[in-house]
């Protein structure tokens, strides 16, 4: 905290927020001015008072992290980060929305130095806040020692009625209360206003009640009331057990003599005569736009310079702790730059041939041998560990009070863990790994593509890959769901062919640092494919490769597979063997194997064979851009069902008996 500010001082910076809010959306005759001039005050003791930054150095690692969860009032971070001192020029403000500007209309993290994470679909930002206040904890546990302090920041989050109407922050702010996430602290922007109306139209939740339900502090406040937003502020950091919720009672288009607390200012631009009188009444020129006094800019740059001796100090306390600690200190850097090691290929275990294993359980397996090369990889489920066999078992658990564990409980929470995932990766420190059944992937989706959007390198493992659960039914058994996720740009989907090709999907999946990686495995047991007789298993890296053919001429026939299908089609194959040339393609990931060359495509998987039969337990959606029109396919056009997994195999034609039928049926 700094010296404590005037009215005077504090009203001039909010008002000037509220200004370049106004004037940004009015030059893009497009966003959402409300939410910023609601909260000016709010943000102006936050920024100019206690957020630990330095705008010069936006990735320093102990900065507190600010999340404008509600994304849609962008135009109030735009505006804090161009008056801190971040690299965000006025012209910036002046081009909100525009094409490849530095301020889009929701905050995008990596177009925006200071932006932590990218937000605009409401309730994503509560749950990375969580995440990062996770991460924050879980690097105090392993790295402070009794007298060198390196991690102490805290997670600011602002969010709106939107916000905690969306699920998925229930779900995330339910487990940060169960996990005493002390250093987070949420501002929550009561306006009881929506595009609609009044919030009365379907919102009338007690929010102060709920939160205590969840176990955080629950302050109130007048938004506009800087005394009482000082003093929740100071209250909400000598918390040392609960996360703390602020409830702001703002009015949104403060300062707006026509607009302030209606629906119109909320999405909708002032008007330039709004504009006019709204600057009138905040004192501001009326004539000017994007205006910044020289009071308001010195009260920043004084905050500024107040900031960089702290990151100094910091500095030369992380190079004497390097000193006493240099083995801690190479794990941190080790942590943050996510450094894996160079035999990591080495550390994969090998499977028996003549052991049948389920997917997931070598999954279970490689992940063992993966976590003890790399210390800073952790994770967790959905509450089915012991069904994805995703549980660290030389590690703890993170609890409220010790966080020094790697296994996360996430409880049945798939929307909030995608949320939290992304979180934690985004604070930086830890490679992270999610659980659940692969059908409940539609549950997390939003959080999936929020990751590829942001190029998080999170690594999603969804069991369970298939009809072949058997008797749980349709509704566990994931039909659509894989062509769901391959058409999602920058994630890469595996669904590796047996227990080796699980290892080697683990490797890619922690060699992929540009974006997430899911990988799909099985419930039931599959055969270990010799690969001192069939290709290798790092072939899986080109995404597609030849496993078996019969004959070194031009294939009669290609069999392409993918995960528990693949031992179908070789099975299929050696039948077909003794009649035709026969081809067997694995083809675990359609997104690695694009990043091949042309030729390499063209040899893997030729389109001159004349009979080429897709085989997926899932629907065929997608598959023509690699094997065109003409192919065949014995995939799912329907759900699943309640049987065993070898009825329903038969049912729906996923045997050798009808594979071999299907050649001789298109040869004919």
């Amino acid at each position: 905290m700094s010296k404590k500010l005037s009215h005077k001082e504090l009203s001039q910076a909010a008002n000037t927020i509220r200004g370049l809010s106004m004037d940004g959306v009015q030059s893009a005759n497009s966003g959402h001015p409300g939410m910023p001039m609601g909260m000016a005050d709010v943000a102006a003791v936050l920024w100019l008072q206690y957020l630990k930054q330095d705008p010069t150095d936006p990735d320093w690692a102990d900065r507190d992290r600010f999340v404008l969860s509600a994304g849609h009032g962008s135009m109030l971070i735009y505006s804090l980060l161009h008056l801190s001192g971040y690299d965000v020029p006025l012209e910036e403000l002046a081009r909100f929305r525009q094409w490849e500007s530095m301020t889009p209309g929701h905050p995008e993290v990596g177009d925006t130095p200071g932006v932590e994470t990218t937000t605009g679909p409401l309730g994503q930002g509560c749950g990375n806040g969580v995440g990062m206040a996770i991460a924050e904890q879980m690097l105090a546990a392993r790295f402070n020692t009794d007298d060198h302090t390196i991690v102490d920041h805290y997670t600011y989050v602002l969010c709106g009625d939107g916000d905690l109407m969306e699920g998925v922050s229930h779900e995330a702010f339910a487990l940060a209360g169960h996990l005493g996430l002390h250093k987070l602290i949420v501002f929550y922007d009561d306006n009881n206003i929506t595009i609609e109306g009044r919030t009365d139209l379907a919102y009338s939740d007690d929010v102060g009640h709920r939160f205590k339900g969840y176990n955080w502090n629950v302050l109130r406040v007048d938004a506009h009331d800087f005394d009482e937003i000082d003093k929740a502020i100071r209250k909400a950091r000598r918390s040392s057990e609960k996360p703390t919720i602020i409830i702001c009672k703002s009015t949104i288009g403060k300062g707006s003599p026509n607009k302030a607390d209606t629906a119109s200012v909320h999405g909708s631009p002032l008007g330039e005569e709004e504009v006019v009188l709204s600057k009138k009444a905040l004192g501001l020129p009326q004539d000017r736009t994007f205006y910044i006094s020289e009071s308001v800019q010195e009260l920043f740059d004084a905050r500024q310079a107040r900031m960089k001796r702290k990151h100094a100090k910091w500095t030369k306390l992380f190079k004497a702790y390097a000193e006493a600690y240099p083995e801690k200190a190479q794990a941190w850097e080790n942590g943050l730059q996510d450094v894996l090691p160079e035999n990591l290929v080495e550390q994969l275990p090998t499977f028996d041939v003549t052991k049948p294993v389920a997917t997931r359980s070598a999954g279970g397996t490689v992940l063992q041998s993966l976590a003890a090369a790399v210390p800073h990889l952790v994770g967790g489920s959905a509450d089915l560990a012991p069904s994805t066999k995703t549980l660290i078992n030389d590690a703890s658990s993170i609890h409220k009070g010790d966080y020094s564990g790697r296994n996360f409980h996430f409880g049945v929470r798939e929307h909030g863990m995608g949320a939290v995932m992304n979180g934690v990766a985004l604070h930086g420190g830890f490679r992270i790994f999610g659980s659940t059944f692969f059908v409940f992937v539609d549950y997390m989706r939003p959080s999936v593509r929020l990751a590829a959007i942001m190029k998080l390198p999170v690594i999603y493992v969804f069991t369970h890959d298939s009809f072949y659960v058997g008797e749980d039914g349709p509704t566990h058994e994931p039909v659509e769901q894989m062509a769901s996720l391959r058409c999602m740009p920058g994630l890469t989907t595996i669904r590796p062919a047996d227990p080796t090709e699980t290892a080697a999907a683990w490797l890619a999946a922690l060699e992929n640092k540009s974006g997430p990686t899911a990988i799909m495995l099985t419930r039931q047991n599959l055969h270990v494919i010799d690969r001192t007789v069939y290709a290798s298993e790092h072939a899986l890296r080109r995404g597609a490769y030849v496993l078996w053919q019969s004959e070194d001429i031009e294939p009669h026939v290609t069999l392409i597979a993918s995960g528990s299908e693949v031992e179908l089609a070789l099975g299929a194959a050696k039948q077909l063997a003794a009649e035709c040339c026969v081809r067997v393609v694995s083809m675990p990931s359609w997104e690695l194997f694009d990043q091949q060359d042309a030729d390499y495509k063209a040899a893997t998987i030729s389109k001159r064979c004349p009979v080429r039969i897709v085989i997926e337990a899932a629907t065929p959606m997608g598959w023509e851009k690699y094997v065109g029109d003409d192919a065949h396919y014995i995939a799912m056009q329907r759900f699943g069902a309640s049987a065993p997994c070898e009825t329903l195999a038969e049912q729906f034609g996923f045997t050798v008996d009808n594979v071999v039928e299907t050649v001789h049926n298109l040869r004919a």
